[in-house]
């Protein structure tokens, strides 16, 4: 008996039989967890493998339908995420919900102020709050209001607000997905000296470069169940994705030699907020690639482009005749689409169907005069929605209901149902597991094999450099060089390379 309290005291936390059911769709089905002291645990598995919802149920969000947990060697249950941080459990969500109008102090101890008997005492909370942010060499004041802040350093103060409860356990929900090289390698600076401090990390990422530099070993999901537990050291990537997605997945990456067309897209010297004198252009049947860190000027060029914000000057072509674009109707109008980094604020209805998102950009070529053809929309979502592999019981569930990444297939797929001439992807892949990627990927290969012209962007070096034709890199919103298809094949240009080019080498 002495032995087996030995061995459960290793594990701070311990789940046994959950089960969670939402009408008809079991999310998940008699799963265990059991996680160490001081133990980075990467939890893996494709969209709707019960991942969120079991971490929804560990704080409080959901509650499960039959099963137990244990935390630190006792009974374990929580109402609610205050019920969770109050126990010492605490989450980073990877759809982030800050309140803007918040100052950074006030986001980092929301629900646990600094009193001074009935009343607050601001003066503490900011000077509590700036030796944390110092602590971790953020850029801003605690004063700060959040909506000033990029969504990256929105992600570092959530990050910021778990560290600081004390939490004996974290959840962490894609944590880099919106980190630049530099802030990611900060993060895990940060894991490092809480594993050091015994603290337990629950680590959810699709990033497998990441599970295997900064995890101790790792828990599968699958279809709602739990499929096994390895060591890092005992494991390699093609067995991971073999457990995850129940198949072989032979490549992520599967770029096809597509003939390169007439130049379809082309813009001269173009100024904005975070960028300037931007010059290139893309051809039919070309994945043209954009490589830099956060904030170094990609997406806000794209945003621009697109309508989302102003241009303050340059000049924009399409099919070799100049247009101007003053909003994303005019666009959509031109044949431009774009898949936005941001899917909640500006990709999606999140209370509208999923049927409904898909069709939104696509109505008028639905319509007979002004009644539209309700029999073709249905049928077409359906067909782009299982193209996409969205895991839904049916289009008619709202948006909301789905994970992170099936959200973000939704986004794609309304935008491939538009067939437009050119195709903007801004983190077309982010929070998206490793089967869907090879999905999205082979579908951008499909359509660049029709004639599609199509700009990338991505934080992911490995993506960017196993889909592109060409990679133009910024850097402190110019551009600092352009790496070919042909010096990746051969070699001359690797991941470093390109790394010191969005360094401004």
């Amino acid at each position: 008996m002495a032995k087996n309290n030995t061995q459960n005291d290793e594990y701070v936390f311990e789940c046994s039989g959950i089960s969670k059911a939402f009408g008809g769709t079991q999310a998940l089905k008699d799963v265990q967890l059991h996680v160490k002291r001081g133990e980075v645990l990467a939890l893996l598995g494709e969209n709707g493998a019960g991942k969120s919802t079991l971490m929804k149920a560990i704080i409080g969000l959901h509650q499960p339908d039959s099963g137990t947990m244990t935390f630190e060697g006792k009974p374990y249950s929580a109402r609610s995420p205050v019920d969770a941080m109050n126990a010492g459990i605490s989450m980073i969500h990877q759809e982030l919900n800050p309140e803007p109008h918040l100052t950074i102090a006030e986001s980092i101890f929301l629900k646990r102020e600094s009193m001074n008997g009935i009343f607050l005492n601001k003066k503490a909370q900011n000077e509590r709050a700036q030796k944390i942010l110092d602590d971790f060499n953020f850029p801003y004041p605690a004063t700060t209001v959040m909506k000033k802040l990029t969504i990256a350093q929105m992600q570092m103060v959530e990050i910021i607000k778990a560290v600081s409860s004390n939490a004996r356990m974290i959840i962490m929900d894609e944590p880099t997905s919106s980190l630049d090289s530099e802030e990611t390698n900060h993060l895990f600076q940060v894991i490092r000296d809480l594993k050091a401090q015994n603290v337990a990390i629950i680590y959810i990422s699709h990033r497998m470069e990441e599970i295997f530099e900064i995890c101790d070993s790792v828990a599968v999901f699958r279809d709602g169940t739990y499929v096994g537990s390895r060591s890092m050291e005992n494991v390699t990537r093609p067995e991971l994705i073999s457990m995850m997605v129940g198949r072989e997945v032979s490549n992520v990456f599967p770029k096809i030699t597509v003939p390169i067309g007439e130049t379809v897209f082309k813009v001269e010297g173009l100024c904005g907020k975070g960028f300037s004198d931007i010059s290139f252009e893309v051809h039919a049947g070309e994945i043209l690639g954009f490589s830099g860190l956060v904030g170094s000027g990609r997406s806000e060029t794209m945003r621009a482009i697109f309508g989302l914000d102003r241009l303050e000057s340059g000049k924009i072509y399409l099919e070799g005749k100049e247009i101007r674009i003053r909003s994303p109707r005019e666009a959509i109008n031109q044949g431009i689409a774009m898949v936005n980094e941001d899917r909640k604020d500006y990709g999606l209805c999140l209370f509208r169907s999923i049927r409904e998102n898909i069709s939104l950009p696509n109505l008028p070529s639905r319509q007979k005069g002004l009644l539209l053809n309700q029999r073709r929309e249905k049928k077409e979502c359906n067909e782009y929605s299982k193209l996409l592999t969205v895991k839904t019981p049916s289009i008619e569930n709202n948006a909301f209901s789905l994970s992170g990444g099936n959200q973000q297939k939704v986004v794609i797929a309304k935008w491939i149902m538009a067939n437009p001439k050119v195709l903007i992807l801004d983190e077309p892949t982010r929070g998206v597991d490793v089967g869907a990627k090879s999905e999205i990927h082979a579908l951008m290969g499909k359509f660049a094999q029709e004639g599609m012209a199509i700009i990338m962007i991505s934080s992911e070096l490995p993506e960017v450099m196993g889909m592109s034709d060409r990679i133009l890199i910024y850097h402190e919103g110019k551009l600092n060089g352009e790496v070919t298809r042909e010096e990746i094949d051969c070699g001359a240009v690797n991941q470093e390379s390109i790394l010191a080019k969005e360094f401004g080498e």
